[in-house]
Parts: structure tokens; C-alpha cells; sequence
């Protein structure tokens, strides 16, 4: 990927120009720009989620350079909705960016959520857009049009450019003709755009595998009802994606016609509660029982609501698996209820919390044993309406592995699309009104946050603790004298590869101190007096020692003490 970060051609005023930062290639961290005459837009800033191969670090972002680069040319980002993979990066990446940022009412008050977190967050200028309202920024008319999703307020963004043509930004949505909460997908107002001529739908990938219709929420609530009853006595703990608000909803019901209250376990799930009580949704719905109020309810009556669906250790429902939370505690004949999906890379941490609850004695229900889930996303007959209503020229499949989207550009060019390009991230799209061509490309990538500073995935404390991971680390400490002798014998100790108190690892430690003795012996005594000689060669020694009796390569430090 190049690591430029100024397009190397001049932009033709009768063209649009995609060019996605995130989104592309894998799940989460979802980042559009869109330009026209030299004025840009951003849809989405979203974070993305590490799996087990960076240990240490839980938050992905896309690498923001080329539109840091953009400076005042950037006129603002437009938010889709407000889930973690489309806004979750702002408060991460604002000060790089520092553009306005437009959200409907609800996705506005996530955002402000986070920016209160941050010393910074007064100097971003966040506006709100009424639901299916319109906004110019620069060339661009961007109209926000509400679709059916698993949190209040999604909208496809309709991006036209006069003399150009008009885009379809889909964001994330499905068809739900009975939602539980929320629009319905705006049927009309999607026709309307396709009839005067859409050029091209840039369109969620997530389930162009998956024949059929995603389902509705109708009836995961009916299920969730007659699942509750099926456990009259014992707790029942339940986890989703917090930011659900249709499923907290559906829990909601599900509790009440089975006579038990509802607490909700984690920051997360209280903070989107509160920004959606705030928005006017939930009206009629109590408050969610606090943690100390929920203690005081029988077993048989309570529904505790966790965080953690996709194994996250530090969330509530990996604590109570453990035994390890300060309010909630599960045991023989408790259910837990997994009301989520497994996005994949978490499998292995999720089914962790789940033998864990087995172990205990807790009953394990999952979308497996009963229909307690339904996706936010369009499976392929959806799409295929979507395509029948907006009959696009172009289609530009995003949000998804490239798996997903080579399946939607196959499937959009059977709906009638004269052309699809598939997406990497940093591709410089041009979109003329009678076709689309790759032009270019610039920096893309995707940035970690580690501790609390942002670094590349490749940085080297990232690499080096998967390095350890896999081959553990050795450091040895050799004293020299000025004759370039050694003092005493070397000290070895060895993390993940040797135990100091077994005695079986003590003829271990025994015999690669003796290795490394020998070899700088046996050195010439100008090697010996070159401190990066001394080093490099002890540091091979070790190493070979170690990948020679256990298979493994080591990080391996030397400290050289002379004197």
C-alpha cells in the first residue's frame, strides 16, 4: 500500500471520487470519503475490534493521513448511525481531523458521549440533523433517509453532486416491516431516489453470503418470551450488543410478561439507556433496575442484562464467568442467554465464558439452540429488493471481508448493475455519470490503540509482545571485566520457555549458561572487547540454544555490564 497521502493526478470536475480508509477487507472500523472539485466529505468514523494475535490491545482505527492531509478541504463527517464501527474512532482521531461532525439525535448524543470523555471534546462542532432531514456541505446534498436497523436512527445517506449524478451510502440497515423500535426502512423515499437515477449504491456486504431475509425483532421478543418461561426459579443473565436498543427492548418485554425486572450490567448498556431515553425513545418503559435495587429482587423475578457478547474479558458477562463481579453471581439452575451473534475472530473467547458457565452448573442457551437473534443487516433477498428500488449503474460493495463482497458485486450486477468494483481500502474510485474506474491509490491502514497513545498494528511493541506470545523471552545478563573476561557466569532467565524453581528446568538453565560461557571463551578477545559483537553473538547463542531443545525462537535481550 502506498504511503502517500496527496492524490497524484488532478481531480475532473465532472467526476466524484471514493475513496474508503476502513471498512474494506474486514469488519469495523468503517471510514468513506467522498470528493468533488476538491472538496471532500467523510461518511463514518468507526473503530474496529483486535483479535488474540495483538495481544494487549483491544481498539482498531483506520489510519486517517490522507484526510489529516485534507486540512480545511474537508467539510465535514457524516454519521450512518451510532454503533462503535461507524462512530467509535472520533474520540480517538478528531484532533487529528478537527472537521464537523453531523449526527441525527440519537447518533449525536453517543458521540457527545464520547467527546465528554476527552479533554478536547468542547472544540469539535457536532451538529444535529433532524431524522430524514438534508444538509450542503460544499457541492454535496446529502440526504439522510431512515432504514430499518438494530439502533434508533440509521440512515442511508443519498450524496448528489449536480451535473454528476447521485450516490447511495447505505450504511448499515435490512428490511424489518415490524420493527420493535425504530423506522422502517423508507420504501418510498428509496424509489423516489431510484427513479430520478441513481449512478452508484455503495452497499453493506455483512450478509450478501446468506440466502433469505435476515428476520425481524418481532420475533426474537416473541422467542425471548417463551424462552424466559421456560426458567421459572433460577436467574436468567443475558447478553447482546450493547448498543441494541431494540433487543434491550425486546429483553424488556420478555421480562415483564414473564413478572421479572430487568438490570442492566455494564457502563456501556447504561450510557446508551441514557442517550436513548434522552432521544425520546423507550417512552413508557421504567427505569432499569440499579445493581443494589436488582439485589433485592428474588432470583426468580430479575433479568440481568451484561455486557461482553463477544467474550470481551474485562466485560461484565467474562467477570460472572469467572465469579469475579462485584453484584452478580450465577450458579446451578441460572441460565445465561447469548443474544448475539459471534463476529468472527471471537469464537474461540466466547465459547471460553461459555464452558465456564457449564462448568458452574449454568444453563447455556445460544442463537443455536433457539431463534434468539436476528442480524441488523440485509441477507440477500433484501439486497435484491433494494437493488429492484434503486436500479444503480454502479455498485461498490463495502463493510465486509472481501469473500462478502465479491458475493455483493455478484449479486448486484444480477440485479441489473452495469458495473462493480470492489473496493481495497485506500483505492481512489472515479465516478464519471456513465461509469467508474480505479484511478489510484493512498495511505490506508489501520492504527491501534496501545495504552493510551495510537501507534500502527505494526509497531514494534505490539509485534514484539506476539513475538513473546508464541516463543516467550530470554534476557541474559553477562558482567565482563576490562581484560574481557567474564566475572561470573552468566544469568539467564527465560519467561514463558523455563520455570527458576522446577528441577527439571534447572539442568536446563545449567547447561545454556554453560553454551553461552563456551562460546564467549572461545572468542577472540577483540570480539570479546566489541560490545556489539559480545552482544549479537551471546544473543545467537541463546537463541539457538532454546529453538535446539524447545522448538522456539525466543526474544532475546543481552545486558553487558563492564567493569
Amino acid at each position: 500500500m502506498t504511503s502517500t497521502t496527496k492524490l497524484d493526478f488532478k481531480m475532473a470536475d465532472d467526476a466524484i471520487y471514493m475513496i474508503p480508509l476502513g471498512g474494506c477487507g474486514f469488519f469495523g472500523a468503517n471510514m468513506t470519503l467522498y470528493g468533488h472539485q476538491d472538496k471532500w466529505i467523510m461518511i463514518d468514523c468507526g473503530m474496529g475490534f483486535a483479535d488474540e494475535s495483538m495481544p494487549g490491545v483491544d481498539i482498531l482505527l483506520p489510519d486517517p493521513a490522507f484526510a489529516t492531509a485534507l486540512g480545511e478541504k474537508l467539510l465535514g463527517i457524516v454519521f450512518t448511525h451510532g454503533h462503535e464501527d461507524h462512530i467509535g474512532a472520533i474520540e480517538h482521531l478528531w484532533p487529528r481531523i478537527k472537521a464537523p461532525l453531523y449526527a441525527t439525535p440519537f447518533t449525536a448524543g453517543r458521540i457527545r458521549q464520547d467527546l465528554d470523555e476527552t479533554q478536547w471534546g468542547n472544540e469539535a462542532k457536532l451538529h444535529e440533523v433532524p431524522v430524514q432531514g438534508t444538509i450542503n456541505l460544499g457541492p454535496f446534498n446529502i440526504q439522510f433517509v431512515s432504514m430499518a436497523h438494530s439502533i434508533p436512527e440509521a440512515s442511508a445517506l443519498s450524496i448528489t453532486v449536480k451535473n454528476v449524478g447521485t450516490l447511495l451510502h447505505t450504511g448499515d440497515w435490512k428490511i424489518d416491516k415490524d420493527p420493535v423500535l425504530g423506522d422502517l426502512t423508507d420504501e418510498k423515499t428509496l424509489r423516489e431516489i431510484g427513479d430520478r437515477g441513481v449512478l452508484a449504491v455503495i452497499g453493506d456486504s455483512t450478509n450478501a453470503m446468506v440466502p433469505g431475509h435476515s428476520g425481524s425483532e418481532r420475533e426474537v421478543l416473541k422467542n425471548l418470551t417463551e424462552l424466559f418461561s421456560e426458567f421459572p426459579e433460577g436467574q436468567i443473565a443475558i447478553s447482546c450488543f450493547s448498543t441494541n436498543v431494540a433487543r434491550l427492548v425486546s429483553i424488556y418485554e420478555a421480562a415483564r410478561k414473564n413478572n421479572r425486572h430487568v438490570c442492566l450490567i455494564g457502563r456501556s448498556l447504561r450510557s446508551v439507556d441514557d442517550v436513548a431515553r434522552n432521544a425520546g425513545y423507550l417512552k413508557g418503559m421504567p427505569p432499569f433496575l440499579s445493581e443494589d435495587d436488582a439485589d433485592m429482587v428474588e432470583s426468580r423475578n430479575i433479568v440481568y442484562v451484561c455486557t461482553g457478547s463477544q467474550g470481551e474479558p474485562r466485560a461484565a458477562l467474562s467477570r460472572i464467568s469467572n465469579d469475579d463481579h462485584p453484584a452478580v453471581r450465577v450458579g446451578e439452575g441460572d441460565v445465561v442467554i447469548f443474544s448475539s451473534r459471534a463476529i468472527p475472530g471471537n469464537e474461540r473467547a466466547i465459547d471460553r465464558i461459555k464452558n465456564r458457565f457449564l462448568s458452574m452448573g449454568v444453563n447455556v442457551v445460544t442463537d443455536r439452540e433457539a431463534p434468539i437473534h436476528v442480524s441488523g443487516h440485509p441477507y440477500r433477498e433484501e439486497l435484491k429488493q433494494l437493488y429492484s428500488w434503486l436500479r444503480p449503474r454502479i455498485a461498490i460493495p463495502v463493510h465486509g471481508e472481501q469473500m462478502q463482497m465479491e458475493k455483493h458485486a455478484v449479486l448486484a450486477k444480477d440485479c441489473g448493475a452495469e458495473q462493480a468494483i470492489i473496493p481495497a481500502n485506500g483505492m481512489v474510485i472515479e465516478l464519471f455519470s456513465d461509469g467508474a474506474r480505479p484511478v489510484g491509490e493512498v495511505k490506508a491502514g489501520v492504527l491501534a490503540i496501545e495504552g493510551k497513545r495510537i501507534v500502527a498494528v505494526d509497531h514494534e511493541a505490539i509485534l514484539t509482545r506476539r513475538r513473546i506470545m508464541h516463543n516467550g523471552s530470554a534476557v541474559v545478563t553477562i558482567v565482563m571485566d576490562d581484560s574481557g573476561a567474564l566475572i561470573a557466569p552468566p544469568k539467564v532467565t527465560a519467561m514463558g520457555l523455563l520455570d527458576e524453581n522446577s528441577e527439571l528446568d534447572a539442568g536446563y538453565i545449567k547447561d545454556v549458561v554453560k553454551e553461552i560461557s563456551d562460546k564467549i571463551r572461545n572468542m577472540p578477545k577483540a570480539e570479546r572487547m566489541d560490545d556489539a559483537i559480545l552482544s549479537e553473538q551471546t544473543r545467537i547463542t541463546a537463541r539457538r540454544f532454546f529453538n535446539d531443545r524447545f522448538d522456539r525462537k525466543p526474544q532475546t535481550r543481552v545486558h553487558l555490564i563492564r567493569v
